[in-house]
């Protein structure tokens, strides 16, 4: 794996609406033990995310999502100081899923963002064209006007450092479709350009999120843009999470 600007790989386990205080039990077990060279979040339902703080396991942990401003009339959001009380250092912003099935625009994803970098919380930016529009060649148009309305809104001089990035193609999740290593890589090479065309030397980290496993991790990870992986059901089964580490640090070596 290519790692920018001397950077260690992330590998991200978005678990979404699935586990159990059983099950975050034996994975932050069994992941406590995993190889070094890499850093890991985990991204748990937000109930469980006490219960994360209470293991204190060797690893980052954050939110699925947060709520776009920091108090107020919104049922069943989560709050950046909310996500801070947990101990969480990130959070996804601009999952797939927040803009299909919560109808999440590109200005609510950046208030989000915004949100989150001035409470001092990592924010893991999800970005991604559905089939539609990469079939019809609008796939870089789609994800650079995504990055560009959080670029927009969290602008100098608000630090970015250590921002994520991660690419999730829509129409590679959960489908069983994985975009080539050669897309990915024109993808994230896209991206990064976008980014230091606005915030210049400032680090970013990059990962892809469609449907990665144990058996593609290794050609995804080879791609020189590629800083990591946004795991998501098979972050699930913690011997598949560790096969994608393990496959990603092969790689470097």
């Amino acid at each position: 794996m290519a790692v920018n600007k001397g950077q260690r790989p992330l590998i991200a386990a978005n678990w979404k609406a699935h586990g159990d205080r059983h099950e975050l039990s034996r994975w932050c077990e069994a992941v406590g033990t995993a190889p070094g060279n890499v850093d890991y979040l985990f991204l748990p339902p937000a109930v469980l995310l006490p219960m994360v703080q209470q293991l204190a396991p060797p690893f980052a942990w954050g939110g699925q999502d947060i709520c776009p401003v920091e108090q107020g009339s919104h049922t069943g959001e989560v709050t950046a100081a909310m996500l801070l009380e947990c101990g969480a250092s990130h959070t996804l912003v601009g999952h797939s899923e927040c803009r299909n099935l919560r109808a999440d625009t590109d200005d609510r994803v950046a208030a989000k963002y915004a949100v989150a970098a001035r409470a001092g919380l990592v924010p893991v930016l999800c970005v991604g064209e559905t089939l539609a529009e990469r079939e019809s060649g609008h796939s870089e148009a789609v994800v650079s006007r995504q990055l560009a309305a959080v670029l927009a809104t969290a602008p100098p001089p608000l630090p970015l450092v250590g921002a994520v990035l991660a690419y999730e193609p829509v129409w590679a999740i959960g489908t069983g479709c994985v975009a080539s290593p050669a897309v990915v890589q024109q993808m994230h090479a896209a991206l990064r350009r976008l980014w230091q065309s606005e915030r210049g030397g400032e680090s970013l980290r990059l990962l892809y999120g469609g449907s990665v496993k144990a058996d593609n991790a290794a050609a995804l990870a080879c791609q020189p843009d590629v800083d990591g992986f946004l795991v998501g059901r098979a972050s699930l089964v913690a011997t598949e999470f560790l096969a994608i580490a393990k496959a990603s640090i092969a790689t470097t070596s």
